[in-house]
């Protein structure tokens, strides 16, 4: 029996990234999407818990099924999981293409983050793709390659007991000519300087648009995600559910324990 993949995103259904995922996805497998109706983008891992969710098909043939529903990528994650992939063992799950990188602490923000962390909870091997490409004409055929290496290696070897593998692929067409490889990495410490864009609307009413920059706090560790994708190599990077600092237990024991 072929692999069943779990397919899902944060950017919707009608973008282009998710159908580049799902083509790359239907080579190696049963393919089942469930993926947010509306946009969804930094929605992370949050939940719809005071609203009813509801599942549109919207495609269905033999092994490929595609579901609609009016929440976050999280909750499509959950009930894909949990209700629509029936009885069926689920091999992978596989988030994106995201319109955009998700590196650095944009991980903390991601809904595309969010859906491989469902995959975790529930012992599935997770891989999230994202691209540095936002418009609605994005050509992703750079990604596809390695995608598909990525994928063959899970799918084959597995991953580490609970970890997710963040991939961020360097936009090619704009400074990078080819991309060069892929490199395993860290997440790229730092911060967003949220400049805040300040408007009135036509009634007189203050409102405010987020934009902002990422500042790198050590922009020449050749360890992180962002230091090789500016240098135009795919960044393969572990993450996994549990953000406890063991390092701080004995300190904090000794600290606050009577």
């Amino acid at each position: 029996m072929r692999p069943l993949i779990f397919v899902s995103n944060d950017d919707g259904l009608s973008y282009p990234g998710i159908k580049t995922l799902i083509e790359v996805a239907r080579e190696f497998g049963d393919v089942i999407v469930a993926a947010p109706q509306n946009h969804q983008s930094g929605k992370a891992s949050s939940i719809s818990i005071g609203e009813p969710l509801r599942v549109k098909k919207v495609k269905e043939e033999p092994g490929f099924t595609v579901y609609a529903i009016n929440g976050t990528p999280a909750d499509c994650a959950k009930l894909g999981l949990g209700v629509l992939v029936g009885d069926r063992k689920v091999d992978l799950v596989l988030s994106g293409i995201n319109h955009g990188y998700n590196h650095g602490n944009s991980v903390l923000y991601s809904g595309t983050i969010g859906v491989v962390m469902e995959g975790v909870m529930a012992g599935i091997n997770s891989i999230a793709f994202s691209y540095g490409e936002y418009g609605p004409e994005c050509d992703f055929s750079p990604c596809v390659p390695y995608m598909r290496h990525i994928i063959a290696a899970v799918l084959k070897n597995g991953l580490p007991s609970g970890v997710a593998l963040n991939v961020n692929i360097p936009l090619v067409g704009k400074g990078l000519d080819s991309i060069k490889g892929i490199k395993v990495t860290t997440t790229a410490p730092g911060r967003w300087t949220n400049t805040w864009d300040h408007r009135v609307d036509p009634h007189g009413r203050d409102y405010y648009w987020m934009l902002g920059n990422y500042e790198e706090a050590t922009p020449n560790d050749q360890s992180t995600d962002i230091y090789w994708m500016d240098r135009g190599w795919v960044s393969v990077t572990p993450i996994h559910i549990d953000q406890t600092d063991f390092q701080s237990i004995p300190t904090l024991a000794n600290l606050l324990e009577e």
